[in-house]
């Protein structure tokens, strides 16, 4: 196997669920082979150096071997060195924030109870007008 299209092979060693994942990624600029980015059907050869951005997160792979067909876990390391610094990989481990805690009283749209006080008190103030 002399190469293999480079959207084929990151599936292969599992960087990508599907192969349309990886596909896309290509298409959207979040794949770089040896420093430049890629369309799907650029080729890898033994020796490159392929950069995959997923989210927050930027792997690095080196091509050992060329793999057409996906494999299993244990046996990605035999084609792929997977050369991601440690500081990409904690930003896995990072703590999700969460930028809605609670809403103050008052503040944004009304709850349902809320809203069936003003309801009730629009009714209340209609009736005293008719009077």
């Amino acid at each position: 196997m002399e190469d293999v299209r480079i959207d084929k092979y990151l599936w292969s060693i599992r960087a990508f669920k599907t192969r349309s994942d990886a596909t896309t990624a290509c298409n959207g600029g979040k794949v770089r082979l040896n420093g430049a980015d890629v369309k799907p059907s650029k080729q890898v050869r033994v020796g490159d150096t392929i950069v995959v951005r997923k989210g927050a997160v930027t792997y690095t792979y080196k091509v050992l071997a060329l793999v057409d067909k996906r494999q299993g876990p244990k046996l990605v390391p035999e084609y792929a060195e997977n050369l991601t610094p440690q500081e990409e990989l904690d930003k896995l481990r990072a703590p999700v924030e969460t930028f809605f805690l609670k809403r103050d009283r008052g503040t944004g749209r009304p709850t349902k109870k809320d809203r069936r006080q003003m309801d009730s008190l629009w009714e209340t103030l209609e009736y005293y007008d008719e009077e």
